[in-house]
This record gives structure tokens, C-alpha cells and sequence, in this order.
């Protein structure tokens, strides 16, 4: 490996979206190692295409040696860190002199590529051999699944049921109203203010009953609810302060740890104030990379770039040519959101940024 020009150690923990951007645009600066539990790097928003199209994950799913030309992948899961280096679950330690968590939320996916997309060809094929389908969460992830089905396969029973009053509480009033509008009038049956206790669940009689009482006939179903964020390896860490009572690691304008000069955090493990996206997760590891530099140059703290939280604007997409946005001043539902995300879900655009060819695998 041909370390960076000035010989600095920047470790990378975690390489979901800020992680893989911040490890791509330092690798020819510092001598980079990026540690990721997967030896892939997987473009999240595209993430339920695949379920319906598993070919669709040829292109979203990205192994890190195809972007990170320059640096070492360490397939590892990191379980603590010293002020010094980073100890990963199968013993290695990876000194540093630059730290950058990007942990995010937990996720159970498999290690290899093969591995991923082989489970899309079994969600898929769950939902082919279904008359019914039961999606458990209300949230973006529960709504764009529901979309993804009721557009590609209509003649299937869909049944979402979520514990929230409303659908995509992150976002406005305005914006759930439309979306629920959207899924009834494609007889998807949305259930609010329930939930479904998973442990009593018997999946061989397809039954599911709600909080309420209410008994759901499906013969599959998927889980679409919040998951943990990514920080119980820290806990017992040099960090364990700097986690607030959410699990979230506390950062300052810069985007460091609090009270450290030579650990930043970046992305859903934060605590900056805003909705949890994967294009803020990019602005995070550009704010950073900047930083990182200027740091390996030498210049003063007051020359640090600052990241100022972001508004509320989300495009959830409804199937393959319609979508839901909020934006600053206004809010649609329709192809024109449709247009901006739905058809490729901005993976042409992402593989680009990483310097690939948008359109193959």
C-alpha cells in the first residue's frame, strides 16, 4: 500500500455512507485503514429495490476495495478503543493517530457481498410465494417497502401496522397525510397506534394479533422499526462519557468528540440534531475530511470547518415512479418526487461520487 504523503494514521471505524465517503477522500492524504464488520459497503436507500429486484443489488452493494484503492480493509467488528489504537473482535490492534467512528445503527447483514445478495433472493422469493404480506413499522423503511410491493406486485394483500398516530413521523403532518392517501388508494390496509408482539408471533398459522386485539391474516412478514445505534462497543471505551443517554457520542461544531482533539464521529452515531439521513451522513464526512487536513497540515483550530445541523427535508419514494417530498417551503407527493428518486434511487449518482461506473456492477 502506498501510505498518504504524510505518513499520518486515520482509522475509519464503520463503512456504511459517512465512513466509506470520509475513507474514499483521505486515502492519498494519510495512511488509512477503514474497520467494517462487512467487506462491502451498501448504498441503504436502494436497500428495499432489492427486495422486489434482487439484480437491483448488483450495483448497490459495493465491495470497499473497489473505492478504497489506497488503504487497508479490516474485516473485523471493533469492540474497543484505547487513546492510542482500536481493537477489533478477532484481536488485532490498529494504531492511530486520527480517529473517525461512523458506527451507526446496528445492522445483521452478512459479511460478504454474495452473502447480501443471496438474502434479497430469499426476501424476494418470501414475497413472490405470498398472497399477504405483513410489514411491521411505519416509518420510511415500513413505507417504502409497502410501495415497492403494491407497485410490483398489486395483486398482493398488504398490511402495514405501525405505533405511531401517524405514517413518517420524522417528517410533517402534511407529508403522512398524503402518503396514507397514496397506500390506500392502492388497498394497502394501514393500521395506526399498534403494534404486534413479534414473540408470540406462530408464523405456521400466518396469524398475527395487534395490541389492540385485532387479528392480521399474512403469510410473510418484515420488520421495518427503528434499530439500535451502533455504540454498545463503546461503553466500556475511553468514550464511555461522551455518550449521551440515547447511546448517541456528543459532538462539537467541528464534528470531534467532545473533549477530544483527535476523535471525530460522523453520521446516524451522532447527536447532531436532525433527522437521520444518509446524504447529511455524506456532508458529516466532508466536513471532516476538510478538518482531517487541515489537522495533518499543521493549522490552527480556529481554521476548522463547522457543520451547522440541517433542516427537515426528506424524499421517501413510493414504488418506482412516484415519491413524497418535504422540502423547506413546500411540500408534494407525485412523479416529480418520483423523478428525483424513485427510478434509480440515486445509486448512479452514489457509484459516481465513489469514482465508479454508475451503471454496472
Amino acid at each position: 500500500m502506498e501510505g498518504g504523503a504524510t505518513g499520518k494514521k486515520v482509522v475509519v471505524v464503520g463503512g456504511g455512507v459517512a465512513g466509506a465517503f470520509l475513507a474514499k477522500s483521505m486515502q492519498f492524504v494519510a495512511d488509512v485503514t477503514l474497520i467494517d464488520p462487512k467487506e462491502y459497503f451498501e448504498i441503504p436507500w436502494a436497500s428495499l429495490r432489492s427486495m422486489v429486484e434482487p439484480s437491483f443489488s448488483e450495483r448497490t452493494l459495493i465491495k470497499h476495495t473497489d473505492y478504497f484503492t489506497n488503504g487497508r480493509v479490516v474485516t473485523s467488528p471493533a469492540i474497543n478503543i484505547t487513546e492510542k489504537e482500536v481493537l477489533t473482535a478477532e484481536g488485532r490492534s490498529v494504531l492511530y493517530d486520527y480517529l473517525v467512528i461512523a458506527t451507526g445503527h446496528v445492522d445483521s447483514t452478512p459479511q460478504s457481498r454474495k452473502d447480501r445478495i443471496a438474502q434479497y433472493e430469499q426476501d424476494n422469493q418470501k414475497i413472490k410465494a405470498s398472497n399477504s404480506v405483513l410489514i411491521i413499522g411505519g416509518g420510511p423503511t415500513g413505507v417504502e417497502l409497502a410501495g415497492e410491493i403494491a407497485v410490483d406486485y398489486p395483486e398482493k394483500k398488504i398490511t402495514v401496522v405501525h405505533k405511531g398516530s401517524r405514517l413518517l413521523e420524522f417528517i410533517g403532518q402534511k407529508a403522512s397525510d398524503k402518503t396514507m392517501d397514496w397506500l390506500t388508494s392502492r388497498k394497502v390496509e394501514v393500521l395506526l397506534n399498534q403494534t404486534i408482539n413479534l414473540d408470540s408471533v406462530s408464523e405456521s398459522e400466518k396469524i398475527y394479533t395487534t395490541s389492540t386485539g385485532e387479528n392480521i391474516s399474512a403469510d410473510c412478514h418484515f420488520i421495518c422499526v427503528g434499530k439500535p445505534i451502533g455504540s454498545s462497543w463503546l461503553q466500556e471505551s475511553i468514550l464511555k462519557d461522551c455518550l449521551n443517554k440515547k447511546g448517541s457520542l456528543m459532538v462539537d461544531e467541528n464534528l470531534r468528540v467532545r473533549g477530544k482533539k483527535n476523535i471525530f464521529a460522523i453520521g446516524d452515531i451522532t447527536d447532531v440534531p436532525e433527522i437521520k439521513q444518509g446524504f447529511l451522513a455524506q456532508k458529516h464526512a466532508s466536513v471532516v475530511v476538510k478538518n482531517l487536513k487541515l489537522l495533518i497540515k499543521g493549522a490552527k483550530e480556529s481554521k476548522l470547518s463547522k457543520y451547522k445541523p440541517a433542516s427537515a427535508m426528506a424524499i421517501v419514494s413510493l414504488g418506482r415512479k412516484e415519491g413524497v417530498a418535504q422540502l423547506p417551503f413546500m411540500t408534494m407527493i407525485g412523479c416529480i418526487p418520483g423523478i428525483i428518486k424513485s427510478k434509480d434511487l440515486f445509486v448512479g449518482k452514489t457509484r459516481k461520487q465513489l469514482g465508479l461506473d454508475p451503471g454496472t456492477a
